[in-house]
């Protein structure tokens, strides 16, 4: 369902706890401490070899999550997923990477390249450019919720959300964006990204210390047991112990500022690990991740919470701690506050196109049980991806498969065509390397999965099916990036201000008085009490067209 309120409508009101509907006292911050690239490799959830007491106090303080999920197994992907509370392949941003946009660009700096970085090609062999997503109209980023709630919105510093990020989407986005800059008095969500578990940390950070023991480790049993693998499965646990470190940091920064008590931590990574099989995946080892929320005043200390949550929840969950209804649109729903949802019964991913290496494949997986439906079966589940083939190990694999020097488990994901159905059983197969779908004991099991998910393929409108390009030109007709059309000012009866577009969807942006040049823009969410002879400026932007030129009052 559309979402057909416009912002101005938005109350501000007051956060609630868990499940509670009484009436909340004080408005609380909320805080991400994203990271990138890893599963639960952590202590806190049981793995063995690696020390993480900072993610761990976190976990004693709050509530532990074992079943959270990305929707996708790469950063652009499932963040476009967390950002609008929607399905990436329902709103066409699960094709990564599809443009520059790791990190905010200026409207005046959103330009496009007419071929892809890796010269990726779509299913029918044509050329794939640079583009911006062109998601719904009704689709807002959720922290404009937030900002016209009366939240101050920081983001220091990743976007990647499969779009160029709107100028109207954060208060500061950057690597100085930060809470710190909020006026007095003013509740803030702020977003802190650590990339020292990124997939390329692996092959950067190659000759630094190891920070753990690489003979101490678990070796998946999807890799040989050798040298190599050990050393580049260390050093994933090895910056895994950086991150921690830079997690104490924070929390001893939020204890010095005295907001510690004050504020809502989450802790998550956004998809699983970040080595083969791992980042990219669409199984278990590729989705899974940690999720850790801390409440002030230590509430539900040490809990541990089995029900599924996917990432993408995390947006109406933010939304419902702050008393915000979540839109109705919104394919996501709330695991905490006020407008905590029923538990999901499952989750579901997607894995499309990764650089230059297209494929498609869908699960759904229920806790326990992973089931996956490959779309091209007669392709590798291993394919070559030069970006990851930076990590030595992957090398390593990629020649002794060539060589047929792999075998038994080691040799299992290296199958050269896919079984059109998977299913795994993580209680007694943790690794996936079993695969139980023509197993007759399994059928009910499968059968279960398989309408699941072909439910779920329908409900939502799997834009996968289509070609990209095909779907590039439905947004970009011609291949020409739509634009949003300049802001309209009018005065109501009371003589406020009123600004207005007549492109579909659009969210509008101003500066009046000593702001003006300035980096911070005013969400526009209800009429403005202007000050006479008070000079205004003000453009608009649609997520995915260009953002409209300034218009002066």
């Amino acid at each position: 369902m559309k979402l057909l309120q416009s912002l101005a409508l938005i109350p501000i009101v007051l956060p609630a706890f868990a499940g509670e509907n009484n009436q909340p006292a004080e408005k609380y911050n909320i805080l991400f401490l994203s990271c990138e690239d890893i599963d639960p490799s952590l202590s806190c959830y049981g793995t063995k070899g690696i020390s993480t007491p900072n993610i761990d106090r976190l976990a004693n303080e709050g509530i532990r999550y074992t079943n959270a999920y990305a929707a996708v197994g790469v950063s652009g992907a499932s963040r476009s997923s967390i950002i609008t509370g929607m399905y990436p392949i329902s709103i066409g941003t699960m094709y990564f990477r599809n443009g520059p946009h790791g990190q905010y660009r200026s409207p005046e700096n959103e330009t496009y390249k007419s071929k892809s970085t890796y010269l990726a090609k779509d299913r029918l062999g044509r050329i794939i450019p640079e583009y911006s997503a062109v998601i719904p109209d009704y689709i807002k980023c959720f922290t404009e919720y937030m900002r016209a709630a009366g939240y101050y919105c920081t983001n220091n510093n990743k976007c990647d959300y499969q779009f160029n990020c709107p100028i109207s989407a954060w208060d500061e986005v950057g690597k100085d964006a930060d809470y710190i800059n909020r006026p007095t008095g003013m509740p803030f969500f702020s977003v802190f990204n650590d990339i020292v578990s990124h997939e390329s940390q692996i092959w950067l950070k190659a000759k630094d210390p190891m920070l753990v023991n690489p003979d101490s480790i678990v070796i998946p049993a999807y890799y040989p047991d050798l040298k190599v693998v050990r050393t580049d499965v260390a050093r994933k646990y090895s910056n895994i112990v950086e991150l921690d470190k830079h997690i104490g940091e924070m929390l001893d920064r939020l204890e010095k500022e005295g907001l510690m008590e004050k504020t809502i931590i989450f802790f998550w990574s956004d998809h699983g690990g970040p080595l083969l099989r791992q980042k990219r995946a669409v199984g278990n080892s590729g989705l899974h991740v940690p999720l850790i929320v801390r409440f002030p005043g230590k509430k539900y200390a040490g809990k541990i919470e089995n029900r599924i949550v996917s990432l993408m929840d995390l947006g109406p969950t933010v939304l419902s701690l702050s008393s915000i209804k979540p839109p109705m649109y919104m394919q996501a729903s709330a695991f905490l506050g006020k407008y905590n949802a029923a538990p999901r019964k499952y989750h579901f991913g997607s894995a499309d196109r990764f650089d230059e290496s297209t494929d498609r494949c869908r699960s759904v997986l229920d806790g326990r049980f992973v089931y996956i439906k490959n779309f091209y079966p007669e392709l590798p589940l291993i394919y070559r991806n030069s970006y990851r083939e930076q990590i030595e190990m992957t090398k390593t694999l990629h020649e002794m498969n060539a060589k047929n020097e792999l075998s038994g488990d080691a040799a299992y994901i290296w199958m050269k065509t896919k079984p059109i159905e998977e299913l795994y059983d993580l209680t007694t197969d943790p690794f996936e390397i079993h695969n139980l779908a023509s197993k007759p004991e399994f059928q009910s099991k499968l059968k279960e999965l398989r309408k699941a998910l072909n439910g779920w393929l329908a409900k939502v409108g799997d834009k996968g099916a289509i070609p990209e390009v095909d779907m590039i030109e439905s947004m970009w007709p011609g291949l020409m990036q739509p634009s949003t059309l300049p802001v309209q000012f009018s005065n109501d009866k009371k003589g406020n201000l009123i600004l207005s577009c007549p492109t579909r969807g659009a969210s509008i942006v101003y500066q009046r008085g000593k702001e003006i040049g300035g980096d911070h823009w005013e969400l526009y969410s209800k009429p403005i009490q202007s000050v006479e002879k008070e000079k205004y400026i003000a453009r608009a932007v649609r997520i995915g067209f260009k953002t409209s030129i300034i218009t002066n009052k």
